[in-house]
């Protein structure tokens, strides 16, 4: 406790969206890194057109490495509370299932898939999904009942 007798220390849930929003980061920074991203060259803004392959496997673009930027800038930001994790974790997790029904009911050659996404994008969004809505909803359990803290354990 602190000496106003506020908990201090981050919460299991707000270590989690942190490290979710940093990961989001690191892709985001990697994937504008030539060599870890194949075929850097022929990377473009938006569209399926661009064949640039972060760690030579998950389709990008600027536009896509972008959104990792910011979607992981956001989970940073959000860590600073409990509730706020939560709904990162869980909203994010939401998006990402979204974002993989769309990926599997789009054609990877239209104008649909401007982000651009592929076969291996769409199964990693789906385990995101998985993963982070589990975080969400496991690690804020007992975090919100009345008169216990919510410190990290």
């Amino acid at each position: 406790m602190s000496s106003d007798g506020r908990t201090v220390g981050r919460t299991n849930i707000q270590t989690a969206a942190l490290a979710v929003g940093a990961v989001f980061l690191l892709v985001g920074v990697l994937g504008f890194i030539p060599g870890i991203t194949t075929n850097y060259e022929t990377m473009g803004f938006a569209g399926h057109e661009s064949q640039a392959l972060l760690l030579g496997i998950f389709q990008v673009s600027v536009l896509h490495n972008i959104v990792h930027l910011l979607f992981g800038a956001a989970g940073v930001a959000m860590a600073r509370s409990a509730a706020q994790s939560k709904n990162y974790l869980v909203i994010g997790g939401a998006i990402y299932l979204v974002l993989w029904i769309y990926g599997l009911l789009i054609g990877k050659d239209t104008a649909a898939n401007f982000v651009p996404v592929n076969p291996a994008d769409d199964w990693l969004h789906f385990v995101l999904g998985v993963a982070m809505l589990g975080l969400g909803f496991a690690l804020s359990r007992g975090t919100a009942r009345a008169g216990r803290p919510t410190t990290a354990h």
